[in-house]
């Protein structure tokens, strides 16, 4: 890594290679996670998952998603349907590809138009009520979702960095999939996959541009009838964006009063990976109170992740995500032990040494999160297969008499 800046501190090419190696590290690989849950194989070949974006749409033929990576102020809602294929005939893998996509509730464009009227200046009428009646839309259309299939509660997932619209999608049905199919599933897909050398910079950028538009989703999903529980899952640079959003609607819900808890109604959080400055984290786990918002928010993390290595080098703090219990001192320890709702999970005993992306394709990584939020199962529970470092950090261990290739970057 010294070789990556140069006596005069300019940035080489080998740098910006670095840089673009985060490229690789967030793709996804749309197949199907082997897990320890069982019967996942026998599940249907076809499945339909939910999404939310402020991604641009782009013109037809352009390109196959239909949305880019280009910003919008126009938030939309949308239900995509999923295939499940075997690769090949004599192989058990099965590929995740997106074979349609339907725009069904489209919101007039944010910040709303204003008007002075008596003096003061408000939204538009008009704007405010069209914006009305497309989140009562919204909330009909997952109403109904969830009456369909019988559950009251959805998981929202946030990708991360250089995630396309696609890759959101196939990651989330990824983990509903393993989880059984259990609540309803919605990708929050947010403009990341700049293009270029500054993509990185651009990405970071469009999350936090995305911010009011996820807190809007999440007001909306806490308001639908029927739902009794939201599951957060962010990864990478995604937990930027819902950790934000997320503090942001506590400090109103306490300004106005309300238990952030039950306004929320967010169950699990958790933070795969967190593209996130471990200074920073420490003021919002410790200093803000962020924790008592959530029943229980879980943290993985791999001390070896690269991907984190690069951006901790073109960052100016510690990633959290790259967390290490022997290296943290007394005083962080008990710190962070003052969060007691909140776990951190060491991975990396049973990722590869470089993986990022292993909370969606470690097979022993997504059974542990799947039986999370499937049970709300403690640490120190039987079934979860994790050993005690210290206060509240865990490790995560191989499955006993089972052997996964760690197939994670």
């Amino acid at each position: 890594m010294r070789a990556w800046i140069i006596g005069r501190g300019r940035w080489t090419a080998g740098l910006w290679a670095a840089v673009l190696a985060l490229v690789a590290a967030c793709d996804t690989l749309p197949v199907l996670t082997e897990t320890a849950i069982p019967g996942m194989a026998e599940a249907p070949d076809t499945g339909r998952v939910f999404y939310v974006t402020d991604r641009a749409p782009v013109q037809a033929g352009h390109r196959r998603a239909p949305y880019g990576f280009r910003r919008s102020a126009s938030m939309a809602f949308g239900e995509a349907v999923l295939g499940f294929d075997l690769l090949a005939a004599d192989f058990d893998d099965r590929a995740i590809r997106v074979r349609d996509v339907s725009e069904q509730v489209r919101f007039p464009a944010t910040p709303l138009p204003i008007m002075r009227r008596t003096g003061a200046i408000r939204p538009d009428a008009a704007a405010v009520t069209a914006y009305q009646a497309a989140g009562r839309a919204f909330q009909d259309q997952v109403a109904r979702a969830l009456q369909a299939r019988r559950q009251d509660q959805v998981v929202l997932f946030i990708h991360g960095y250089n995630n396309d619209f696609d890759d959101a999608l196939t990651t989330m049905a990824n983990i509903w999939q393993a989880a059984g199919r259990s609540a309803v599933p919605i990708a929050y897909t947010w403009p990341a996959d700049n293009p270029g050398l500054f993509g990185y910079f651009r990405d970071r950028e469009s999350g936090e541009f995305s911010i009011y538009h996820l807190k809007e989703t999440l007001r909306l999903l806490a308001g639908v009838p029927g739902l009794s529980k939201i599951q957060v899952i962010a990864h990478s640079r995604g937990t930027d964006v819902a950790s934000a959003a997320l503090r942001e609607m506590i400090i109103a819900a306490r300004a106005a009063g309300r238990n952030p808890r039950q306004v929320l109604k967010i169950d699990n959080l958790v933070l795969a990976a967190p593209d996130l400055d471990f200074g920073v984290v420490r003021q919002r786990l410790i200093a803000e109170d962020f924790g008592p918002a959530f029943q229980t928010i879980t943290v993985y993390m791999n001390p070896t992740d690269e991907a984190l290595g690069l951006a901790q080098v073109v960052n100016s703090g510690q990633r959290f995500g790259r967390l290490a219990y022997d290296e943290l001192s007394l005083i962080e320890r008990q710190q962070l032990h003052q969060a007691d709702n909140v776990h951190f999970v060491d991975v990396s005993g049973v990722v590869s040494p470089r993986g990022h992306s292993y909370f969606r394709e470690n097979p022993v990584v997504l059974t542990d999160i799947v039986t999370l939020l499937q049970t709300d199962a403690a640490p120190g529970s039987p079934a979860r297969n994790l050993s005690h470092l210290g206060t509240n950090f865990w490790m995560l261990e191989q499955f006993p008499a089972t052997t996964f290739v760690p197939v994670d970057r």
